[in-house]
Order: C-alpha cells, then structure tokens, then sequence
C-alpha cells in the first residue's frame, strides 16, 4: 500500500482532479462552473467517494478496526507496576551485579528495592503491584509486553520513538500512518484526534503527518497544560454567521483554491487545508454531541471516575476518548502528562500518579467490554521508556530505555498473557525482546497492515513506519 502504486484511491478523479479541472479555467469558463465543479467536490466529500479519510480496505482481516493508546508521559517504572522482580527486593541495598549501560542519563548507585507490595491476581495469576487495584482486576484481559527496548534514554527522543519510530528525524506520527493506511468511519470528525498531548519533549511532532499528506495529521484537543474539561474544539461554531451563509463561503473559497491549485499540483497543504475547512463545517453538527461527556448517565461518569477530583481528569479523557471511538474515529490518544518521571521521591508520586489513571482505566475497559467495542478496540498502556532498577539519589529512579513494560488488551490479542521478560533486576530486556520497530509492526499488523506494504514515497525512497525493521510478535495474537 503506497502512495505511488499500492494505494489505490478508488474509481473516478481524485479530490484534486476535481478542484484542478473543474475550477481552474476561468479564463474558459464562467464563475458558475467553478461554484459547480466546487459543489461536485462538497458531494464527493459528503459521499466519502473521493475523501482521503474515505474507509479503505486493509491489506488483510483485521483483528481491531480503531486503536486507542493511554500514554504515561514520563516514563512508569516497570519494577515498580508490572514487572515484578523478587530478587531485587532481596538485594536492596547491594550493587548492580553486572554492568550499567555504556551510557546513560544520570549516576544511579545501588539496587533499590521497590516499595510497593505485588500479588499476584486472576486465573493468570500476574503480579500486580499495590498501585492498580483497579487495573488488577482486569488482567485476564490484559497482555503484558514485559520486554519493550528503545534507543534513547532522553525523554524527546523517546517520545518521538514511541509515536513515530525514529529518535532523530521528523516523521510521521503511528496515528497518522494508520489514518493513511484505514481511513476513518466518520467523515465529520477527524480520524485521528489526540487528547491533552503534552508540548513538550517533541510536542506537535508527535502527532505530525510530518511528510505524508497533511489530512492525516492529528487534532489535539487541548493540551497538557488544560483540563480535560476544557479541551473542546474551539470556535466550533460561527457567532453570527448562519449554516447557508458559511456554505456559501466555502464554495467561494473551493473555487479560488481551485484556480490558485492548478499551478501547484504538487502541493498537498492546500487541498489538506480546503479539506479541513469542510470537516470544520461538518463538525460544527457532530462535534458538540460526541464530546459532550454530561450527555452520558450518572452511573457511567462514575465508572470512570468523574465524580472524584482525583480520578475526574484523566477520566474524562477516557469517556471523551469512548465516544470517538464508537462514532467511528479510527486513532485516539489519551496522555497523562507529565508526571511520571520520578527521578525521587517515587514512593509518593508513583503512588499519586497511578490514583489518578487506575480507576478511569478500569472503568473505560469494563465499558469498552459491555458495549461490544473491546472485541475490535485496540487498547495500548504505556510510557516512553522504564525506570533503572537501581537507584537515583536515594529515593527515586533513572531512565531506563533498555526494559519496560506496555500492555495491550482488546483487538485481538492473547487475554491473561505475558510477552517477553528482562534479567533478574529489570535492567535489560533478555528474552523475545520487542523493540519499539516490533511493537509499531504488530499494532499495524493487528489493524490488518503489513508494515511493509504500507509505505509513502517522499524525497526518492519509500518510507515506512517501521524504517527498515520490525517484526510481528505473533504469539501474543489471539
């Protein structure tokens, strides 16, 4: 599936084609051709014939049809939630018995033990640690990829590893490669859309279409710095400016774009930009009444945990991020930002930091399962990279891109299943290790992409998520 050749994007002209021939001659035709040929592209994106978010077909059955990815900025510990290492807690105190990595991002000195109790929960029997008592309940739904490993222990390049496969170059983000690949359900909200993303540390890179068409890149609704509460999409309607009166506009301005594109048929940001414009119009219909968490009962707002300050954040993102699932966007991300990067004082924060993901967790998986969503809903749990098992001035932990701990569930993955494993300490990632080019290959996999069919030629090679790595971790399929 490429641009060039493997991404067919269907019968009759394209988008453009139609902007290109039905409004560029005006000095052949009259002004009420261009309004025409401007009508013809607003039924083709109302059809969805002709959209680029228009669904399209995988390149084979798909186990998950939309992804959702709970990301932990900051870095969880892995010893310290799902990685459950006795012998650290036995050698607390005595040095690391091999050697540290070459490089690393701060002195660490001893091993330190963790000082949260684990026991082991379900018919899986997994270790839990005493931080997620909700979390713990579902682990017979859960799959545990315990020996994740990155390239880079600085919080920047790990986050772009993470979102778009490379550390060191401007890529395009995971949700933006499947929105190219899929499509979306929904033509009157974006298909990829980011909850409270932080921006920093990567910022807008991280949910960048970098050099793939600029449709597919993210919608962030709000930031790391607002309350879920406020991260609505602003000025979502006209203050005084009726429906008839901004369709009227929009054909004006398809029309102009069209003669100012015919000159640029290279150019993707202006039909990207006339496309945003209609989905803008679009959504000022939808957008209200999906985003709208009070429309949902009582009892489900306390699922998620809405009616406790502490759990009300990050649950609303949950909800919020249900909804979009379910009306038919094809990526979303919820962050928790930036809070988990405990350099000290971990007892303490760890400790708050999971209060506040727990329950809302939990709540968006048993809601997930009872409306039939979780079957083909991806859910994917994690951080940039881990935590050192050894100690950082005492109280808290270093980087750690060497080992650490995602989950799946849902979309067609192994329940009650644990992937991989690291040393005795949770240092280094030992046995089926999954680089970060793996797991991006076998999400990919379990949406119904081969990872190296799907690919975009830009600057004279193909492209793909995965570089030129990756492999599918086929045990954990279901």
């Amino acid at each position: 599936m490429t641009d060039h050749h493997d991404h067919p994007r269907g019968p009759g002209v394209s988008r453009r084609q139609l902007l290109l021939h039905g409004a560029a001659g005006v000095g052949m035709f009259a002004f009420a051709d261009e309004l025409r040929a401007a009508s013809l592209l607003r039924g083709a994106l109302r059809s969805g014939q002709e959209s680029p978010l228009a669904p399209r077909q995988p390149h084979f059955a798909p186990r998950a049809k939309r992804i959702l990815f709970l990301f932990m900025h900051g870095g969880p510990s892995q010893v310290d939630t799902f990685d459950y290492k006795p012998l650290l807690q036995r050698d607390h105190g005595k040095p690391l018995p091999f050697a540290k990595p070459r490089v690393t991002f701060a002195e660490t000195g001893a091993l330190m033990g963790s000082p949260y109790r684990f026991k082991q929960h379900g018919q899986s029997g997994a270790w839990v640690s005493e931080l997620w008592p909700h979390v713990a309940a579902c682990v017979d739904k859960l799959c545990f990829l315990k020996s994740l490993h990155g390239s880079n222990d600085a919080h920047g390049g790990a986050l772009l590893k993470v979102h778009t496969g490379s550390d060191t170059f401007v890529r395009p983000s995971i949700g933006s490669w499947v929105t190219y690949g899929l499509g979306t359900e929904n033509q009157d909200l974006p298909g990829f859309v980011t909850l409270c993303p932080t921006l920093g540390h990567g910022g807008v890179n991280n949910w960048s279409s970098a050099f793939l068409p600029a449709v597919f890149q993210g919608t962030p609704l709000g930031n790391a710095s607002v309350p879920a509460r406020q991260a609505m999409v602003q000025h979502l309607r006209h203050p005084d400016r009726p429906r008839d009166q901004q369709r009227a506009q929009l054909d004006l301005l398809a029309a102009i774009n069209g003669e100012h594109a015919a000159a640029r048929s290279e150019d993707s940001a202006l039909p990207a930009r006339s496309e945003s414009f209609e989905l803008a119009f679009r959504m000022q219909a939808r957008a209200p009444e999906v985003l709208d968490v009070e429309r949902e009962s009582a009892a489900t707002k306390t699922l998620y945990g809405l009616d406790d300050p502490k759990t009300e954040n990050f649950g609303r993102q949950c909800l919020m991020a249900r909804r979009l699932l379910e009306t038919g966007v094809r990526f979303v991300q919820c962050t928790h930002s930036y809070k988990w990067d405990q350099h000290g004082n971990l007892e303490k924060d760890h400790r708050s930091n999971a209060l506040e993901v727990d329950r809302p967790i939990a709540g968006l998986l048993t809601d997930l399962e009872q409306r039939g969503l979780l079957e083909d809903t991806l859910v994917w749990w994690g951080g940039e990279f881990g935590r050192t098992p050894t100690s950082e001035g005492g109280t808290g932990r270093d980087h750690n891109p060497h080992a650490f701990t995602h989950w799946l569930c849902g979309g067609g993955v192994r329940q009650g299943f644990s992937y991989g494993a690291t040393d005795d300490y949770g240092y280094y990632a030992t046995h089926d290790k999954m680089h970060v080019h793996d797991l991006h290959a076998t999400l990919l996999h379990l949406l119904g992409l081969d990872h190296e069919r799907l690919t975009f030629r830009h600057a004279g090679r193909d492209f793909r998520l995965t570089d030129v790595a990756g492999k599918v971790a086929h045990a954990i399929l279901a």
